[in-house]
């Protein structure tokens, strides 16, 4: 029976006390609202006006106060949300300290599964409200990150009174990559530092110590050919024969040492002397000069002493190669006197097309997420330049890759409008060019994750007359849903894959790559992924297949999962080289960064198995690389701060990798193998350091254990489970998380991650005093 027609009568006294009548009723009469809304809104009555709703609103306005009050938050969430008027919540009284925080995490993870944009908005302003309300400014942060509204960031900075509060803002904001200078307050110097990520190289050495892993690595370390079953490498030396020395092992030892001894300062090949640099030829000498820029990783001042001889080399290899190293060198760093502009500016205007390439990667760089205008304002005119040949475009296209990552996310009209004019003047050869591909990439990254806004550039797309638009129109539209878990554009991808075709498959094998980008962060798109990638490697023609281990990669960056290094090492026994290729190279992305011992068995046994095909082999180096990288310090993952934000450089920086892996016989294993170091935009410590108010370590207990999901559950679930105590620094996986293990101490941030300031805790008594 209606309940809501039986009450018709009595209605009149009845209003005030329905919480009297007990929580099951109070429940399913809010249901039956939702359903009596949604059938007048049905026959007609507009749903922003509050006149055809008034019986309705006055119930949902007595109900959502009792659910607040009475602990059931997310059931108060639903009702406001059915019948639309999540608005009110901001009007409540009823919100306090207690709660605020389990209505702000069941709004902002709810969030992810609304359809609609606008509601997506509404969700996560409500709950950026509330934290604002609550002085939580440090949460209130980072719903502002996520929802990419830059413009509150300073308004957030001033209001905010709580100097240390502060400071973990800044902190934030540097692991985001955000370029805000704070102009006003006495303290603004230090914060604009922390922003700028300068103290970041001092601390991670620091926590390298403590670890004990300073000793600078071999590439012989992390092979560890010593171990063969078959002494193929290691026994050529007992013969008494020439150790021979080929420029492509020499390469691949080149990127393992800059991987595995990124940020550390110190290496055996190329700090001790430039010995090193002369056994490798003509664009392996530019990589192995660029190595220092990786091994400097973070330390500006330091670095470019070490840098600066190579700038004056005769060689021009060598030159371009140092001019990248301070690209990479600064990367997410801010520095006053900005080296990289400056030493990289003349380069750009120069006639050397070496020098220009190494140039725009590394502005590229050093500059990835700032949206900086005097930068732009260099490399603009190279996209727009239209001097002929290969070199011409391969400058275009290295340089509308820079202004990408430069502006990623940031919807810049000036910079999307160059380059796709570019692409519509380009003549059939140049947009047959090998590396027309990064072009569109350095177009879609204007528009990382930021869904609608990418509408009218993807018409402009489809105009131009030639098969790369299909794939540029399918790359623009996965990057701009990126980490959104929309379905449809789910579906629409995985439709593009249905067409069987051997040729021309470029835009499908963007298709599937784009599966994996839009479901990334989100768990139960991922899985549904996975079970959609396994049709596609039953169903499919090849140039599918060779996407899908990319795209099992991009799921699971620095994250390895059993199963997925599982799939990834059947295919890496694949008889298609391109598939058997990507494998490896996914194997690397997903275990960058964790030591993780199995993928280090697993890629020393590849190492054997294809011990002829030089191809496969520079593959295997180049994953053992970054499965060690930074010596198990550092990660590439994108995803960080409890799972909810997503850094645009490093998100980028991994497609400029994913994309260049659909190619690799004309990119990474031909002569442009140094877009491998865009990857330093990605590369952060995967450490927890506590820290007191002056930036010193302060050592505390802390437990480590797998996240656990504790949305809209009763009481004080458990945050993590299976847990183990460590003594800061740690360690964190991608799928951990870490609660202080002592009550003497409170963390400043909400989320254990990176640098995090501790105070003392007023209330804390020590136990024999009671």
């Amino acid at each position: 029976y209606d309940m809501l027609e039986s009450r018709g009568s009595k209605s009149a006294n009845a209003e005030d006390n329905l919480g009297s009548w007990g929580h099951e009723f109070v429940r399913s009469l809010a249901g039956e609202i939702g359903q009596e809304y949604n059938e007048r809104v049905i026959k007609g009555a507009d749903p922003d006006a509050d006149e055809p709703f008034a019986d309705l609103l006055g119930m949902v306005n007595v109900i959502v106060p009792f659910h607040v009050t009475h602990n059931a938050e997310a059931e108060a969430v639903d009702l406001l949300i059915e019948v639309q008027r999540l608005r009110n919540l901001l009007n409540l009284d009823v919100i306090d300290e207690n709660n605020y925080a389990r209505i702000c995490l069941y709004l902002t993870k709810t969030a992810d599964f609304m359809s609609d944009p606008d509601d997506l908005v509404e969700m996560l302003e409500t709950a950026f409200e509330i934290f604002r309300k609550q002085n939580q400014y440090f949460d209130a942060l980072r719903v502002a990150i996520r929802m990419n509204n830059d413009e509150v960031i300073p308004e957030l900075l001033s209001e905010c009174k709580d100097e240390l509060m502060k400071k973990q803002m800044c902190l934030l904001l540097g692991r985001q990559r955000i370029n805000i200078e704070l102009e006003d307050g006495d303290d603004a110097e230090d914060l604009n530092a922390i922003i700028g990520n300068e103290q970041l190289s001092e601390q991670f050495l620091k926590l390298a110590q403590d670890l004990d892993v300073m000793d600078a690595k071999t590439p012989e370390d992390i092979y560890k050919s010593h171990l063969a079953e078959t002494g193929g490498f290691s026994r050529r030396r007992d013969t008494g024969g020439a150790q021979v020395d080929s420029a492509r092992a020499n390469l691949a030892s080149t990127f393992v040492n800059a991987f595995v001894n990124a940020g550390f300062g110190q290496d055996k090949l190329m700090t001790p002397d430039n010995e090193w640099l002369y056994k490798n030829k003509d664009h392996g000498m530019m990589s192995a000069a660029a190595s220092l820029g990786s091994i400097w990783l973070w330390n500006v001042d330091e670095g470019l002493t070490q840098i600066d001889k190579f700038l004056y080399s005769s060689e021009d290899y060598v030159k371009a190669g140092a001019a990248l190293a301070v690209g990479i060198l600064s990367s997410g760093v801010r520095n006053d006197a900005d080296p990289a502009l400056a030493l990289l500016s003349e380069h750009i205007e120069g006639d050397v097309h070496i020098m220009k390439c190494a140039a725009c990667t590394g502005l590229g760089i050093a500059y990835a997420g700032s949206a900086r205008e005097d930068v732009a304002d260099l490399l603009l005119p190279v996209v727009e330049s239209a001097e002929g040949g290969e070199q011409g475009m391969m400058e275009v296209c290295l340089a509308g890759l820079a202004l990408g990552m430069i502006y990623v996310g940031k919807c810049d009209e000036n910079v999307g409008g160059t380059i796709v004019q570019r692409l519509m003047e380009a003549t059939e050869e140049e947009l047959g060019h090998s590396h027309a591909r990064f072009l569109c990439l350095g177009l879609a990254l204007l528009f990382l994750g930021q869904m609608e806004k990418a509408d009218a550039m993807l018409e402009a797309l489809r105009t131009v007359d030639h098969k790369i638009s299909k794939y540029a129109v399918i790359m623009l539209e996965s990057c701009a849903y990126a980490g959104s878990g929309n379905v449809l554009k789910v579906q629409e991808m995985l439709h593009q894959c249905t067409e069987h075709l051997t040729e021309d498959a470029e835009h499908q094998m963007a298709a599937v790559i784009g599966v994996g980008l839009i479901t990334l962060g989100e768990d139960v798109g991922s899985e549904m992924a996975l079970r959609a990638f396994d049709h596609l490697l039953h169903y499919c023609e090849l140039p599918i297949k060779r996407a899908i281990p990319l795209a099992l990669g991009v799921l699971h960056i620095s994250d390895p999962d059993f199963a997925v290094i599982d799939q990834l090492s059947r295919l890496s026994h694949d008889p298609d080289t391109e598939i058997s290729q990507n494998a490896i190279m996914a194997m690397g992305v997903v275990s960058a960064g964790t030591n993780n011992s199995r993928v280090a068995g697993l890629l020393r046994q590849l190492s054997e198995f294809y011990s002829k095909e030089a191809g496969h082999v520079f593959c295997v180096r180049i994953a053992q690389g970054l499965l060690h990288m930074g010596k198990g310090l550092i990660t590439l993952n994108p995803v960080h701060s409890d799972r909810m934000l997503m850094s645009g450089p490093a998100l980028g920086s991994m497609l400029v990798l994913l994309h260049s892996f659909l190619d690799l016989k004309n990119t990474l294993l031909d002569k442009s193998h140094y877009l491998l170091y865009y990857l330093t935009c990605a590369m952060n410590p995967r450490m927890l350091i506590t820290v007191n108010e002056d930036m010193s370590w302060r050592p505390v207990t802390v437990r480590v254990g797998q996240a656990v999901e504790t949305v809209g559950q009763a009481g004080k679930p458990k945050r993590i489970t299976g847990f183990q105590t460590h003594t800061s620094p740690v360690l964190l996986a991608s799928k951990e998380r870490a609660e202080l293990g002592s009550d003497e101490v409170l963390s400043v941030s909400s989320v254990l991650e990176g640098m995090v300031i501790l105070k003392d805790n007023p209330e804390y008594e020590p136990e024999e005093s009671k």
